[in-house]
């Protein structure tokens, strides 16, 4: 079973829901082509063939009754909801059916009338069924599930048309096809139970995220719109004729089958079994199709599908025609209506959505559902007036097949008219930029041989605009078409680096000659880095040139920029030359010695040419100062499975910043089974980034067994373990330390969040990750219906009962006040505190019993420790938004200074070497007009900040700082080490610049009240 699940490239995170879905599929399936049998055969055998017309026609009439009354229940019902209640719709309806079938056996009854019913309601259900089934699943799976797991469900659903062919033969030669139809309500029912459970488990999570986009997101265009655009647009127009008019002649070649088989099987059980021998074959038939659609849709490309199903439609009705008076017709006719069934549904369907690609995609839908909405009413009328010629003005069957081998005639000078359109809206499409330049590129492959599509190509090139030019390259680059070559090659000197970029990727070395090698070598000396390293990348792929490929590389190795110099060092091993093995080697330990931004380079080289000999080498930068080597080094020790490095990196973890958490976290998941024990080992008294980092990585790493008993129990324990740690900030505030009781406060909810995410890491892993992540996201949405929402479906038992209601109580206790009511409680939540893994929280404790043992010293006194400066940090507006270990970093390279009273502390024209955070006392800040006039700006106290410009941009000061009315203490941060710690800690300069940006808004508004 496993091999089988890997053959077919199944997941372990899709088999929840493969499990789930597939029987819907396949039940639904049976059920689908019973009704579909049973009420064909019953009308056709009872109510007559002859009177088909007259029934599509009033299915013309109702379909837009019937898409009025889908959008009113759309609007008034929640997806679940609408997705139950359809089902029930349909459940109802042919039980109904069903029923009325039975009594009617029961009394040996045939009232005629009900036939016509019979048939447009169930047309209604198997229409629907269709469409809900693959709505539900689409809604269920994102993109990439969706390529993995819709092949699954066609072949179930597939598999249950061969099943129900079976059925149908066996039931109607011992029931009757009355059996046939009041079975099938059966499998609905059946497939109803894992049908709710994929809505109550998958689709109602996913609701709480997806209604409240829905209601944010704009309408674009109206319906009329929609619709008046669609009339304009030849385009659009020829696509409505083409879904129009190919299913108007499935239903001409249903009526001639139905018709024609009708003479050779006279009697209900007769038919019904010749009926299921053909569902049997047409579904096997289908089932074999599945593996060849889509490479022939890739290979071809959606519009020449289209002129290639014509011309089997014109084939079908011609062979139709000329089979008659001759012992071939029931042949020709079965297999017609078998071909015209499977081009319709299996290539043409999915060929029709493709057309809608090119339009903009916040329009796309609209068109789409305008289209499908014309098509489907005036497919269903044209095809009913077709077979009306037969039944009402008495045209034979011979001729009509020859009206409709004419009408597939004029299908395919149809098809080839919206080929070219096609090509012309693709063309636009670039030039305007209207849509997605990638999707352009992909959707021009289906015809680039051809010479109209060559000559546009050619002309994109020469296009003013170089974003045309570039998806014009990006075609080039997937048909690799080396006929382009010379024009790719005189792009060297273009002004665009991007384009020179464009055309290196597009280029096909392969049967390149030697200019052309030494012309593409040009760009090895382009003065931009990036277009060198691409050009030596493309070198590196000219293997039928390897002498010269190499002589052009090894040059690389002393190019001023070390990202072409790793490009190089790639390319030489890729074309095995092992003379220069020792100069790259002599290259690598060079780069990786002197650091920085080379070092990177080289560490991401190594990494992807398995360069196991330079692990010893990788490993000691997992100290380097520069966080992108860290970085650079831990993801590189990873791929490479080096475990004997995992310690190491556990060290990381307590000061480490959001990147190099989650490079340790992704490099463990790739280590494999060799990273399980000492992550395991790891977790006991774990700090809370080192228990986030191995539970995610375990969770990756461990099947599901493994995750409910080794994962799901330290999970439990860890959420009660978080729920008490709580205590702390409550008795800092019982003891009236508010500022300590902040900072307790903020660092618990930072230790929360690592905690969650580890628990929601192991949720992901034992139920579906996108439903996990749409009920996190519920459950920590600001509003609070939908977080009630969340914990609803959370105490259903989401994923894990255990871990489930664990997470429930942890988050339901989260929100309930803790109080301590007493010293004696407070001094016990403070010691408890200060034996925490968190080395933040030991501190904030420790600090809490100085203070309780009077050995600290107030505001007015020296700051000696590290957590004083944070303390002291934190209540500063212009830190406010910085988290605890970022203030820790701030306070880290903080000094403490005293100056005099008339100190000057700022000169204006003088650049400031520091910034200032004032302590105790007081700062006037002046300056000198243009006139020569001094005045004071202001006058600034404590937890005020000066000199921030001068110090961060090295800009002259434009004011003048002297201590006022005594002495004055304040915290000095040196500009460059603000500035590095930007750099190394992007997140600092992100809080530092809100609280820039709320000093603008605080100055605008003094600017508008002295307007005032």
């Amino acid at each position: 079973m496993e091999f089988l699940l890997r053959l077919l490239n199944i997941r372990s995170e899709d088999r929840r829901k493969l499990v789930l879905m597939a029987p819907v599929f396949f039940l639904c399936g049976i059920a689908e082509l019973m009704t579909y049998n049973g009420f064909m055969t019953l009308f056709n055998q009872r109510f007559g063939s002859e009177f088909l017309p007259y029934v599509y026609a009033a299915e013309a009439v109702i379909l837009p009754l019937e898409a009025w009354f889908m959008s009113w229940l759309t609007g008034r019902l929640s997806k679940p909801a609408l997705m139950r209640t359809l089902y029930g719709i349909m459940v109802g309806l042919v039980v109904l059916n069903a029923v009325v079938l039975a009594a009617l056996l029961a009394a040996d009854a045939d009232v005629r009338w009900y036939y016509p019913f019979l048939f447009l309601t169930s047309s209604f259900v198997v229409r629907q069924q269709t469409i809900l089934l693959w709505s539900l699943a689409v809604d269920l799976c994102p993109t990439q599930q969706a390529k993995r797991l819709m092949p699954m469900f066609v072949s179930a659903a597939t598999l249950g048309g061969i099943v129900s062919g079976l059925l149908v033969q066996a039931v109607n030669k011992l029931l009757g096809a009355d059996f046939v139809y009041i079975l099938a309500p059966l499998f609905l029912l059946a497939g109803m139970i894992n049908y709710r459970k994929a809505i109550v488990r998958y689709l109602v999570p996913l609701t709480l995220r997806d209604d409240k986009r829905a209601a944010e997101a704009p309408q674009v265009l109206r319906s009329s719109d929609y619709f008046k655009q669609s009339l304009r647009s030849p385009f659009l127009l020829c696509a409505i004729g083409l879904m129009t008019l190919m299913p108007a002649l499935y239903f001409l070649m249903e009526y001639q089958f139905l018709t024609i088989s009708h003479r050779y099987f006279a009697t209900e059980e007769q038919f019904g079994a010749f009926f299921g021998l053909i569902t049997t074959l047409l579904f096997t038939a289908a089932f074999l199709l599945q593996m060849i659609s889509g490479r022939l849709m890739a290979r071809l490309g959606a519009s020449n599908v289209l002129v290639a199903i014509a011309g089997v439609f014109v084939l079908c009705f011609l062979g139709l025609a000329l089979a008659f008076d001759t012992s071939l017709l029931l042949y020709a006719v079965s297999g017609g209506y078998m071909f015209v069934y499977l081009l319709l549904y299996y290539f043409a369907e999915p060929s029709y959505q493709l057309f809608f690609k090119i339009m903009p995609i916040e329009s796309r839908d609209g068109f789409r559902y305008v289209a499908q909405g014309i098509a489907a009413s005036a497919g269903i009328a044209l095809g009913a007036g077709l077979q009306f010629l037969h039944t009402g003005f008495g045209l034979p069957l011979q001729p009509l097949a020859i009206v409709g081998t004419l009408a597939a005639v004029a299908l395919i000078g149809l098809a080839w008219t919206e080929r070219q359109l096609y090509v012309r809206e693709l063309i636009r499409g670039v030039q305007h930029m209207r849509s997605a330049g990638m999707e352009l590129a992909a959707s021009f492959e289906g015809f680039f041989h051809h010479a109209k599509t060559l000559a546009a190509v050619r002309g994109l090139l020469r296009h003013p605009n170089d974003y045309a030019r570039e998806v014009a390259l990006d075609i080039i680059r997937r048909t690799q078409d080396e006929r382009f070559l010379p024009q790719l090659l005189d792009l060297v000197d273009d002004r665009s680096a991007r384009i020179r970029i464009a055309a290196l990727r597009a280029m096909r070395l392969d049967l390149a000659d030697l200019p052309a090698m030494v012309k593409v070598a040009s760009y090895l000396e382009d003065p931009d880095y990036e277009v060198r390293a691409e050009g030596v990348r493309l070198l590196a792929r000219a293997v039928h040139m390897k002498h010269q490929a190499f002589y052009f590389i090894r040059l690389k190795l002393l190019d001023p920029h070390p990202m072409v110099v790793a490009e190089a060092v790639k390319g030489l091993y890729a074309l095995e030359s092992e003379q220069s093995y020792e100069a790259c080697y002599e290259v690598i330990q060079r780069l990786l010695g002197e650091g920085g931004e080379g070092a990177v380079y080289m560490i991401e080289a190594i990494a992807e040419l398995d360069m196991y000999s330079f692990l010893p080498d990788v490993e000691p930068l997992l100290q380097a100062e520069q966080p992108s080597v860290k970085t650079a080094a831990i993801r590189c020790l990873g791929k490479l499975g080096h475990h004997a490095a995992i310690g190491g990196m556990l060290t990381l973890l307590p000061t480490s910043d959001p990147e190099v958490h989650a490079s340790v976290t992704e490099a463990f998941g790739q280590m494999g089974e060799q990273a399980v024990e000492p992550l395991r080992q790891a977790l006991f008294y774990a700090h809370p980034k080192v228990w986030n980092t191995a539970m995610t990585a375990l969770a990756r790493l461990l099947d599901e067994q493994g995750c409910q008993a080794h994962l799901v129990p330290e999970c439990v324990q860890r959420l009660d373990q978080l729920h008490g740690e709580r205590g702390m900030a409550a008795a800092l505030a019982y003891r009236d330390w508010a500022d300590l009781a902040e900072l307790t406060e903020l660092r618990l909810g930072e230790i929360r969040a690592l905690v969650l995410g580890g628990v929601w890491a192991v949720m992901s892993r034992l139920s579906d990750e996108q439903v996990i992540a749409a009920l996190r996201q519920a459950i920590e949405d600001a509003d609070e219906e939908t977080r009630e929402n969340g914990l609803e479906i959370l105490s259903e038992g989401t994923g894990d009962r255990r871990l489930s209601a664990a997470l429930l109580a942890t988050l339901q206790k989260l929100e309930q006040p803790i109080r301590v009511a007493s010293e004696a409680e407070a001094t016990e939540r403070i010691q408890q505190g200060g034996q925490s893994t968190d080395h933040w929280l030991c501190a904030l404790a420790f600090s809490a019993y100085q203070r309780m043992e009077n050995k600290t010293m107030q505001d007015e006194l020296q700051l000696f420790g590290m957590l004083d400066k944070v303390v002291f940090l934190k209540q500063v507006s212009f830190f406010s938004d910085l988290s605890i270990e970022e203030l820790g970093l701030i306070a880290g390279i903080a000094e403490e200074e005293t100056h005099a009273d008339q100190a000057e502390l700022l000169r204006k024209g003088e650049v400031s070497p520091a910034m200032y955070v004032i302590i105790s006392g007081n700062v006037e800040l002046s300056s000198r007009s243009t006139s020569g006039v001094e005045g004071t700006i202001g006058v600034l106290g404590p937890r005020e900040v000066f000199g921030e410009t001068s110090a961060l941009d090295s800009s002259p000061s434009n004011v003048t700082a002297v201590a006022l009315l005594g002495e004055v203490r304040m915290l000095a941060l040196n500009g460059e080490e603000v500035s590095r710690l930007i750099r190394l800690h992007p997140e600092i300069g992100i809080g530092l610049l809100r609280a820039s940006f709320a000093r603008v808004r605080q100055l605008e508004q003094m600017i508008m009240r002295i307007g005032e």
